[in-house]
């Protein structure tokens, strides 16, 4: 048998405690301590748990890795002190909001021997892995996402790009690869609601919609492809591949009518939940020395696209471009 690692959890908000549900159910790691500057809520967490309180400093010497689910703009300090400590990190996503500052924690992180994985929890929902074989054997044109939902309860810093659509930044860059062609964005209701496309130079062009307005709580994901389409559902877990058969006319009451009829396919999805695959996956990492599915150079990559795709629709919001469109009808 294997000794058990011990992990820690700094920030216990709404994703952090669930970090810390999930370390208390995995087979080999003991949950062995939380952080968090709300001792109340800290205190709370720990309770439910049955693990203790300490302050940053202590926990960091007493885990072998540990979870970062603190507001982004301390993403930096928490993870620096955790790689001087030399303990494995996950940090949440976005990775940070300074890229030089991502730079510099990857290269730490590499000299110190210590695992860094970027917390991109939709990389390990189960559907990704379905798709991955779907798209191995078709040529994919096009790919568009959503990710809307209502306004949160949650205290949220990030954009909507940066709180929501960087999850479909990184799902298209895992799935489209390459660089990076073109990027274009427009923004709505002051960051809530935002829409995007990349063009990447495989040929590949995919538009991405996030929302905090919407009253419907939506995460798919459609890619059309020359042999097929391919729907896939977040939330159900559920993928469908719509193939034609050949077009046909034919008469109905003297009438000439045009069919065609889609065959669908529903491959099977091992129905699990994405951050238990998601930490299982790191705990493995940590144990066995191996590379993250999601390291701190794709965090960073999401990150910089975000950024980027945030600074376009916030520049190109929905009234400026009313506003343009009413000067042009004028000339």
């Amino acid at each position: 048998m294997t000794e058990p690692l011990s992990a820690g959890v700094v920030g216990v908000g709404s994703m952090g405690t669930h970090h810390a549900r999930v370390y208390n159910e995995l087979q080999g790691v003991e949950l062995a301590g939380i952080a968090d500057a709300d001792q109340e809520a800290a205190r709370q967490v720990a309770a439910e748990y049955g693990t203790a309180v300490y302050e940053l400093e202590t926990l960091l010497d007493r885990v072998d890795m540990v979870s970062i689910a603190v507001p982004t703009r301390f993403h930096y300090d928490v993870a620096s002190r955790a790689i001087d400590a030399g303990v494995s990190l996950l940090v949440e996503k976005p990775f940070v909001d300074d890229p030089e500052k991502g730079h510099e924690l990857i290269d730490r992180a590499r000299s110190a021997g210590v695992t860094l994985q970027v917390g991109h929890i939709e990389r390990f929902n189960p559907v990704v892995d379905v798709l991955k074989d779907v798209l191995a054997g078709v040529e994919p044109i096009a790919a568009s996402a959503r990710r809307l939902g209502p306004p949160v309860s949650r205290d949220v810093n990030d954009d909507v790009v940066m709180d929501l659509m960087i999850h479909d930044i990184d799902i298209a860059c895992a799935l489209f690869g390459g660089e990076v062609a073109g990027v274009t964005a427009i923004g709505a209701c002051e960051g809530d609601y935002t829409d995007a496309q990349i063009a990447f130079d495989g040929g590949t062009l995919c538009s991405l919609t996030a929302s905090r307005v919407t009253q419907e709580r939506i995460r798919d994901l459609s890619v059309t492809a020359r042999e097929c389409h391919v729907n896939v559902d977040f939330m159900d877990q559920s993928v469908r591949i719509y193939r034609h058969s050949d077009p046909s006319y034919h008469t109905e009451d003297g009438d000439v009518r045009y069919s065609q009829e889609s065959i669908i396919e529903r491959p099977a999805v091992e129905s699990d939940e994405p951050l238990k695959r998601e930490l299982r996956s790191f705990v493995d990492c940590v144990r066995d020395g191996t590379t993250p599915r999601t390291t701190g150079a794709d965090g960073l990559h999401a990150m910089l696209l975000a950024d980027e795709i945030s600074e376009i629709a916030d520049s190109r919001t929905l009234a400026q471009e009313e506003v343009s469109v009413s000067d042009r009808s004028t000339i």
